[in-house]
């Protein structure tokens, strides 16, 4: 009975050591040189650069708000825009072929014009917020952007996401919570509270817009051209705005009061913009739209520690804990790789070393006369068996398996056992 419960014992043991065995061998594995690398360094300080261009836009903002009174958050945007159509749209009536204008234009014209009007739209209901709730509810609700970022990608882009991103989310997020306890803290609760409800709720369709809009942006980035993505969306939301400004602003526009000050508020705020929107579909094709929104979410935090120096904001050692926090969630997030799900066509035309069938592919991908053999796990099992030479390399005819890039060839036969007889995935001839 000792011995047969020994026996039974025996293989749990084993598994225990086996996993034990593989973790100390990733351990012995790690190497930080190819975590911390320089792209990821450079990632990290172009997303951080962003998120200083995003406090510009909240100083000024708070500036013209707070020592002008002047609320007109269209005709901000629309200098944005302008610049965006100034710049980048003519580039596109330099190009020939199917990058030019008008073909764009004929092709997917209402697809930008749908991105413009999210885009416009996103702006405009994150600023109508802060008049009906208060500033703690929209850095708290401005987060949402994250999970629905990931929703969108994991259903649109096909990004999978392991345990190691989910936990950087959870980090990032759990910083953005220290920031907010520091606001309260503080008692830096600022905003109206006249209608909280709204304001919430303008909070999470801006978030969840945004997040419409970066998908949009890091698939044409990665499938088309920036230039194509910003003069579109330059020329819609110019065309957009200035509609939604007539409508909605023109009496506050008309009751402006201009100054050199404002003035100079008005081209900070939109310069600020539109280096932001100019340089982060690059950071954008560099990792992803949810590792650039991460990255943005320190953004508040540098427009409190400029507050502490402009606008006498009461400092708290917090603010340091999640700043700290969000940067560690980024660096994890950005230090694993977030594979892509081929499309639906791509797996029954991919090889176990990821080869295609495609006659075409395999000549690109063997141009030495290489042959791809795709052996089925039944095939593996009977080989393992030992079986007749013959039988196993009739099966592979049978079920055509074998794929030939150039001229046809034959696999060598060997005399022997079963046993002594392997098939490599991949054969030089």
């Amino acid at each position: 009975m000792a011995t047969k419960q020994s026996e039974g014992d025996a293989p749990g043991d084993v598994s225990d050591e086996s996993r034990t065995c593989g973790l100390l061998v990733r351990l012995r594995k790690f190497k930080p040189k190819e975590v911390f690398t320089w792209q990821l360094a450079k990632t990290l300080a172009m997303g951080q650069g962003l998120a200083g261009l995003i406090c510009g836009t909240a100083i000024s903002s708070q500036y013209l708000a707070t020592s002008f009174h002047v609320n007109t958050p269209m005709l901000q945007s629309l200098f944005n825009y302008a610049l965006l159509c100034v710049t980048y749209t003519p580039m596109l009536f330099c190009r020939t072929g199917d990058g030019h204008v008008l073909q764009i234009l004929k092709r997917r014209w209402w697809k930008y014009l749908l991105l413009g009007l999210v885009d416009v739209e996103a702006n405009y209901a994150v600023v109508k917020a802060y008049q009906y709730t208060t500033l703690t509810s929209v850095q708290l609700l401005d987060s949402f952007v994250i999970p629905v970022l990931m929703i969108l990608s994991w259903w649109v882009l096909k990004t999978r996401y392991g345990p190691v991103h989910y936990v950087a989310v959870c980090i990032c997020l759990l910083g953005v919570g220290a920031m907010v306890g520091a606001d309260l803290l503080a008692g830096r609760d600022q905003g109206s509270t006249s209608n909280i409800l709204l304001g919430d709720g303008l909070v999470l369709l801006s978030a969840s817009l945004y997040a419409v809009s970066n998908v949009c942006q890091e698939y044409t980035v990665k499938n088309l051209s920036r230039v194509e993505f910003l003069g579109m969306v330059g020329l819609f939301g110019t065309i957009i705005s200035t509609v939604q400004m007539v409508i909605l602003e023109r009496n506050a526009v008309g009751n402006l009061q201009w100054s050199w000050q404002v003035g100079l508020l008005f081209s900070a705020y939109g310069l600020c913009m539109y280096a932001l929107y100019s340089c982060m579909p690059i950071v954008v094709k560099m990792s992803s739209a949810t590792a650039v929104n991460l990255s943005l979410l320190s953004a508040d935090l540098f427009s409190l520690f400029c507050g502490i120096f402009l606008f006498q904001y009461n400092f708290s050692g917090l603010y340091l804990v999640s700043l700290v926090a969000i940067l560690i969630g980024f660096i994890t997030f950005n230090a694993v790789p977030t594979p892509t799900e081929p499309t639906a066509s791509s797996p029954s035309s991919i090889c176990e070393e990821g080869y295609s069938e495609d006659p075409a592919a395999i000549r690109r991908d063997f141009p030495n006369g290489e042959e791809a053999v795709r052996i089925t796990a039944e095939e593996e099992a009977q080989q393992g068996r030992g079986g007749p030479e013959e039988g196993l390399e009739g099966e592979q005819r049978q079920r055509g398996k074998i794929r030939a890039s150039g001229q046809s060839q034959a696999l060598e036969r060997g005399s022997g056992k079963q046993d002594d007889f392997a098939v490599r995935h991949s054969t030089k001839m």
